[in-house]
């Protein structure tokens, strides 16, 4: 484990089960960490909170704009937490970097969370978002012809989900999966079983998150575990994150394959020695600066 992976273990302590409290007791202990081990935020030209319609209703986001010029490419951003915990606020300084390094405008989704709201809700949040912004829809003055969707965790199952849903709309360009959940069977990896306790993200709280989010899930679903498709073709090129000792690692490199099976142009960046979710915790993991900078890039090139 890298020193400053553990370093984040003992500054965290010992951390309550998520079946062991409520979900307001975990959504605030989510946002006391966040806030605690967020570093200097990247400048950026503007940041607005607004709302999109879709026929679900309103979504909330948060625009990042590098600058005042219309037109510009921009990144859709979904949050991780398991589809329960997180808020834009856990991902802003990630999106701030991207939003700064990549020259992009960068669109953080509030998609709705379970247990208020199980899936397929998120998931419906996470494509009329990004079908807005296809569409030219949105009224965010980007450039619909350059879209990425990116996200970390259950943010990343969501891109990649969507993406996958997407895969024949030609302004979609790419994709940017952060040790994304891409199967949700859970103790199905080796990964699962070497990192199941004591690195954070449990094999415990993933099973409790699933319960939550998708109580009656197929495991053939493709919106929910796009592992499961049996075609992957035509998808957007992918960038892939993982961090090392996760118990996601394995079903992230495992898509990663799939994709590049299928001819999908994909890249994989592994961060030996780190846990899940080191990306947010820029003020005292330095891999988090890296992990964005390579993720800045890639969606800079293929947003050129």
């Amino acid at each position: 484990m890298h020193p400053q992976a553990r370093a984040f273990l003992d500054f965290v302590g010992e951390v309550p089960a998520l079946d062991s409290q409520t979900t307001r007791q975990n959504r605030s202990d989510s946002r006391r960490l966040v806030a605690a081990l967020s570093g200097e935020p990247a400048a950026v030209h503007q940041v607005v909170d607004t709302e999109v319609h879709t026929e679900q209703g309103n979504v909330a986001l948060r625009v990042y704009r590098p600058s005042e010029r219309d037109g510009l490419p921009v990144v859709v951003y979904f949050h991780g937490g398991g589809w329960v915990l997180g808020d834009l606020d856990l991902c802003d300084n990630t999106c701030r970097a991207l939003c700064s390094d990549s020259g992009t405008v960068v669109v953080s989704v509030d998609y709705r969370k379970a247990p208020e709201h199980p899936f397929p809700a998120a998931y419906d949040d996470a494509l009329a978002i990004t079908e807005s912004l296809l569409d030219g829809t949105s009224g965010l003055r980007i450039d619909p012809d350059r879209v990425a969707v990116a996200g970390d965790s259950a943010g990343g199952n969501l891109a990649a989900a969507v993406a996958l849903a997407l895969r024949n709309r030609p302004g979609l360009r790419h994709q940017a999966l952060v040790y994304p959940v891409t199967q949700i069977v859970v103790g199905s990896t080796q990964s699962y079983l070497d990192f199941a306790d004591g690195y954070f993200l449990t094999a415990r709280d993933m099973q409790y998150l699933l319960k939550l989010y998708a109580p009656d899930a197929d495991p053939g679903d493709a919106r929910l575990a796009p592992l499961s498709a049996s075609d992957l073709t035509s998808v957007p090129p992918a960038t892939v994150v993982l961090a090392e000792c996760d118990p996601l690692h394995d079903e992230g490199e495992q898509y990663a394959a799939r994709l590049a099976e299928a001819g999908v142009p994909v890249t994989v960046h592994l961060f030996e020695g780190q846990v899940h979710p080191f990306i947010h915790f820029d003020g005292l993991v330095d891999a988090a600066h890296a992990a964005r900078r390579v993720l800045a890039e890639a969606l800079a090139e293929a947003l050129r």
